[in-house]
């Protein structure tokens, strides 16, 4: 049982797109800096419902069969979930339609915003809380029937539980892309590659997979 963290990033170390517009809510920049992930035959198979086969499967193939295996339980900040953009539309489910890709617990950080919990037929269940990084994580421990819990995202909630020292893993896939703006992951940070080892493989779209594990 471990506590991990997944996440895309660009060259000079942003998690977060800023050309975001009403009518393109990821903007531009979003596709750019996820492409290897989204092009994979595993991402097409589980979020997209792609069953003919089609995808790349190398590396970022392999990262991204790593990133739903052997997990009991996710940890997501409210903007990922999309409550900032939807914050009165009580029958907003989020960005990922009737399927959620997850098919485990999700304990969605609301900041305050009450919400029920939505529950799909796949087994995905949005829990909507308030509590610090520890708790947060208590409770998804304790639904995680002994497997992997996911600090999933956006970059302020991975920041909070590093600086915290509670990831045993965190594996970043760095774009070959230069954004310029964001939220920078790496800020406020020094020294967090102490008490890990770290190991980096370069897949064949150019993405570098770099991998702090306890």
């Amino acid at each position: 049982m471990a506590v991990r963290v997944d996440l895309n990033i660009s060259l000079d170390g942003f998690a977060t797109t800023t050309d975001q517009t009403p009518e393109n809510p990821f903007g531009e920049d979003w596709p750019r800096l996820t492409t290897a992930y989204t092009s994979t035959r595993t991402f097409r198979e589980r979020v997209l419902h792609d069953t003919s086969g089609e995808g790349t499967t190398g590396v970022d193939d392999q990262y991204a069969v790593a990133y739903f295996d052997e997990l009991g339980a996710e940890i997501m900040g409210a903007g990922m979930f999309g409550l900032h953009n939807f914050p009165d539309d009580p029958d907003w489910k989020g960005w990922w339609g009737d399927e959620p890709p997850f098919r485990i617990p999700v304990f969605v950080l609301t900041h305050g915003t009450a919400r029920p919990p939505i529950e799909f037929e796949n087994g995905t269940v949005f829990h909507f809380l308030e509590a610090t990084p520890q708790e947060a994580l208590d409770r998804a421990l304790a639904v995680a029937d002994g497997k992997d819990v996911r600090i999933g995202g956006g970059p302020t909630v991975v920041q909070d539980y590093l600086r915290a020292g509670l990831v045993d893993q965190l594996h970043v896939a760095i774009a070959p892309i230069l954004l310029g703006r964001g939220i920078r992951l790496w800020d406020d940070l020094r020294g967090l590659e102490a008490g890990y080892e770290v190991i980096a493989e370069t897949a064949e779209s150019g993405t570098v997979h770099l991998t702090f594990r306890r």
